[in-house]
């Protein structure tokens, strides 16, 4: 029987919708935990599914951009559906409109890559280098898209999915989204020459590599085998001996007073008796605005670190009243602190989660149908100082915020003030026992490798970690886990070539990097392998 083009639509759907799922898949602890490589496999075969769904000899603009939907779609939902736990379990709206603004949510941010796949396929030459150049580029424009516009959420970029392969050493030049380029253009390119293509239901090989193929494949080898030995942070200071604490609070409990009395006498005693010289808490560790707490308890909380043991902690909880607003944020406690103006050093959560920390505009009727306390937050400084510990500068940040590096980097623009350890504190009990803390992770750990630098993280329910500069996990606590997880770390200092560019100009330089390959990628007049 004759293939129909409604059976061809139908394929390239499933193709899709196939590949999706496997990119989300990718980015699952159960990915990871077959074979350090296998994350990258799978989501190299998810974008072979694409490369599929988009080659058909009679594709149109509007088909590319309907099966890149498809595929968008199918992996953030599959990546970030555990937003339905946060709506449904613990904000009280009905399952099925918890759903449907997954969903939605999902649905509306795959609109970057439905542009990129309608353009590729309006815009492809059939020349195998052009073609692997554009859709490097517009894969890359619309993963910055996802984490540039409306504030952002680019949960669950390509980009991760590299950790623990060669080309991850990369991220201290690119950044995530670049190692997102690198990774589609080879994949589109690989493709191609290997004649992986389908074109009119048939196979077909495609030209021969040429000098150019051969290029390709001795520069992407050189990048593999120099990218790692380069350093461009060096140990600073003497080690560092820290206490990370893991609350393990359920969420649902998070603000009743009398089930949160024995975990704020348990916080207490282990910050103030904690083994390391740095002890960190929690996001919201304590849960109440200082002025919903005895003075006791504050003054008992801070009279070690007053009285100059050398001991220092950071801890997160919420600041403010309502005639200056609230703030999601971090105290640190020192002797240093104690004899500044405020008495405590302070950081302010800059990047604020929609929804959960402010309320978009014309959202307001959403928010008020979720029970989320203080659910509308100022926003602090993107450059904040750092946290002396020791001669260590360190730069804490809250949660979502480590999901932007490229804010992250603002903090490396003066050499002589660049953090020498980062600090994550979070509360991913909102999502209960889901892939959430897997991906947080896989988050910390993309950051070290951009900046070279170690990440400690102090979180309610996993994963709390010791992240060494060179993204490997070096201590860890097991999730879902009441705890103190005691390591030594060394700081290191310096700037890596990602820090120094987008602490100056953000993602510009790798958007206009982009838009470079999509013009390479297009012009009519190629020349000839």
């Amino acid at each position: 029987m004759a293939e129909t083009p409604a059976m061809r639509g139908g394929l390239r759907g499933g193709w899709a919708l196939g590949g999706g799922a496997l990119h989300a898949l990718s980015l699952s602890p159960w990915c990871a935990q077959w074979h350090a490589l296998a994350p990258a496999l799978v989501q190299t075969l998810a974008l072979w599914c694409l490369i599929q769904a988009l080659n058909g000899s009679g594709t149109r603009a509007r088909q590319g951009a309907w099966v890149s939907w498809l595929y968008g779609t199918a992996w953030l939902v599959g990546a970030t559906g555990w937003m339905y736990v946060s709506l449904h379990r613990y904000g009280g709206l009905p399952a099925w409109l918890s759903a449907l603004a997954v969903l939605a949510l999902c649905a509306a941010l795959s609109l970057y890559m439905a542009l990129a796949g309608g353009a590729w396929v309006a815009w492809r030459r059939g020349v195998w280098w052009q073609d692997a150049l554009l859709f490097g580029g517009l894969w890359g424009l619309a993963e910055m898209a996802r984490a540039l516009i409306f504030t952002g959420f680019p949960w669950g970029a390509s980009g991760y999915g590299l950790l623990d392969t060669p080309l991850d050493k990369l991220a201290s030049w690119v950044g995530v989204y670049g190692l997102g380029m690198i990774w589609g253009t080879w994949v589109m390119a690989v493709s191609t020459l290997a004649g992986w293509r389908l074109r009119g239901g048939g196979r077909q090989m495609a030209q021969g590599p040429g000098w150019k193929g051969a290029l390709l494949v001795l520069g992407v080898a050189l990048l593999c085998l120099v990218a790692p030995v380069l350093r461009f942070t060096t140990p600073f200071g003497e080690p560092l001996t820290v206490t990370l604490l893991q609350t393990n609070v359920p969420q649902d409990e998070k603000f009743d007073p009398a089930r949160q009395l024995p975990v704020l006498h348990w916080l207490m005693d282990q910050v103030t008796h904690a083994q390391g010289a740095l002890v960190v808490a929690p996001e919201t560790a304590i849960p109440y605005l200082p002025s919903q707490l005895p003075q006791a308890f504050w003054a008992e909380l801070r009279a070690p670190f007053a009285a100059g043991t050398g001991h220092f902690a950071l801890v997160g909880v919420p600041l403010g009243d309502e005639s200056v607003g609230y703030t999601n944020s971090v105290m640190g406690l020192s002797a240093q602190a104690e004899a500044s103006p405020m008495g405590f050093y302070r950081y302010d959560k800059h990047h604020l989660v929609p929804f959960g920390e402010f309320i978009p505009w014309g959202f307001h009727w959403f928010v008020k149908m979720m029970n989320m306390p203080l659910g509308d937050f100022s926003r602090g400084p993107l450059a904040a100082p750092p946290f002396e510990v020791q001669g260590q500068r360190v730069a804490p940040n809250i949660c979502y915020e480590d999901l932007f590096g490229e804010q992250l980097a603002a903090r490396f623009l003066q050499a002589a003030q660049a953090p020498t350890l980062l600090v994550n504190v979070s509360n991913l009990a909102w999502f209960g026992e889901s892939v959430a803390i897997h991906q947080h992770l896989q988050i910390a750990r993309m950051r070290s490798l951009e900046f070279q630098v170690p990440t400690l993280r102090s979180t309610n329910t996993g994963a709390t970690v010791v992240i060494d500069a060179a993204g490997h996990v070096a201590a860890a606590l097991a999730p879902n886990t009441r705890g103190a997880l005691n390591a030594v770390v060394q700081g290191r200092s310096g700037i890596t070539p990602f820090a120094w560019w987008a602490s100056r100009w953000g993602l510009w330089p790798l958007l206009g990097l982009a838009l470079a390959m999509v013009w390479a990628g297009s012009r009519r007049r190629a020349i000839p392998d």
